[in-house]
């Protein structure tokens, strides 16, 4: 049910950010607040069980939802920013993307050594952002509780990169 609600209300947008590309926009969703309750919910339903100490959001749509079940499950939220984002001592993850490179950042501070961290962002694509987030938590000793996100691209294959780095994976709604 959840994923019919998702797909409703996503809209495509026709070659954005690139010729070619077909862009799954969740923006309409946030204009929905009983859609978005549901989806903290579905979340929250989906990860029960799973020892979860803080939730990495990685910029800049992960924020949405990621502040949102942090809050709901009582935990810290920390946010995966691009570089160059945050004012405190950070470390950093440079990874390449199909078109060129990038580098995330996280507070060194962020978390303990030894937290279950959960990786959220709104969309699984190819992969490359959730698994450079993971190898930079686990650098810093952070142990990666799992994976969320509201939609996921399954002709990208990135559940297939992801998964080596925890068995669990929530993915509310696939193309």
């Amino acid at each position: 049910m959840i994923a019919q609600q998702i797909k409703s209300a996503i809209r495509d947008i026709p070659d954005f950010p690139k010729p070619g590309i077909i862009f799954k926009d969740i923006t309409p969703i946030l204009k929905d607040p009983q859609l978005c309750e549901n989806i903290v919910n579905a979340f929250v339903e989906q990860l029960h069980g799973i020892r979860i100490d803080a939730i990495a959001g990685i910029e800049s749509r992960g924020f949405l939802f990621g502040l949102t079940l942090a809050t709901k499950l009582g935990v810290p939220f920390i946010p995966v920013r691009k570089a160059g984002k945050l004012p405190f001592t950070i470390k950093q993850k440079a990874y390449k993307l199909e078109y060129g490179t990038a580098t995330i950042e996280l507070h060194t501070d962020a978390f303990e050594p030894g937290q279950h961290i959960l990786i959220h962002d709104d969309l699984l694509a190819t992969g490359g952002t959730a698994l450079a987030a993971s190898e930079l938590i686990q650098e810093m000793g952070g142990i990666v509780a799992g994976f969320s996100f509201v939609v996921g691209l399954g002709f990208l294959n990135g559940m297939e990169r992801i998964a080596p780095v925890c068995d669990k994976v929530v993915v509310l709604a696939g193309y």
